[in-house]
């Protein structure tokens, strides 16, 4: 019990760190472009618990690398240029989590450098913080990679649809009925371990190495 807490604790500050900057990330950029109802809906602030989803936590728990939080709701026909402009909102998000995996790389850096003995009361403090930072690089890698799949209502579904002609676009957009039922096939028949993890491992390992 006490490790599953301890492993809970270490997942839950990248996590909530992770999902919210995400979703306000789409928010704000669609806000910026013309588009208030994320902001109307109350989904442009920090609090976590406006942006959480039941199930993709719990697939964040799980795995350790991939889940979803609830998508903001934003409305095209508010943009000047829809297709174009939805695009740039479903890119803010993974842009945002690639940041943050920049700076827990950084943070994760600075704080292994600190020199401390052995022998040191922080060690016990600052080991916990270590692979907190740990977590947060593939965390944000994860949902980075994870959220540019094109397969809807993932961010990569709408940037597709954003560079598709638009008679492809539209029949394209009427998989998203269909979207979370085979997004929960491709994790649970672990279709996406051998697809997409892979990647993520690539993506993490890389900004690891900086820390050499």
């Amino acid at each position: 019990m006490n490790q599953i807490i301890r492993q809970i604790s270490i997942l839950l500050v990248p996590v909530l760190l992770a999902v919210t900057f995400h979703e306000l990330a789409h928010g704000w950029v669609a806000y910026k472009l013309g588009d208030p109802t994320a902001k109307d809906a109350g989904r442009l602030t920090l609090n976590p618990i406006k942006h959480l989803d039941l199930l993709g936590t719990i697939v964040f728990f799980v795995t350790r690398m991939i889940g979803w939080a609830k998508p903001v709701p934003v409305n095209p026909y508010n943009f000047k240029n829809p297709r174009t402009d939805m695009a740039w909102v479903a890119v803010a998000g993974p842009a945002m989590n690639i940041l943050l995996a920049i700076g827990f790389t950084i943070l994760l850096k600075l704080l292994l450098s600190i020199p401390l003995p052995r022998s040191s009361s922080l060690v016990s403090v600052l080991m916990p913080l270590a692979l907190m930072f740990k977590v947060g690089i593939i965390i944000n890698v994860g949902l980075a990679i994870f959220n540019i799949i094109p397969i809807p209502p993932l961010d990569g579904s709408k940037i597709l649809e954003g560079l598709l002609p638009m008679e492809a676009a539209i029949k394209y957009a009427r998989l998203e009925r269909y979207g979370v039922i085979l997004l929960v096939i491709l994790i649970f028949t672990h279709v996406v371990d051998y697809v997409v993890f892979p990647v993520i491992n690539a993506v993490s390992s890389l900004l690891l190495s900086f820390l050499m």
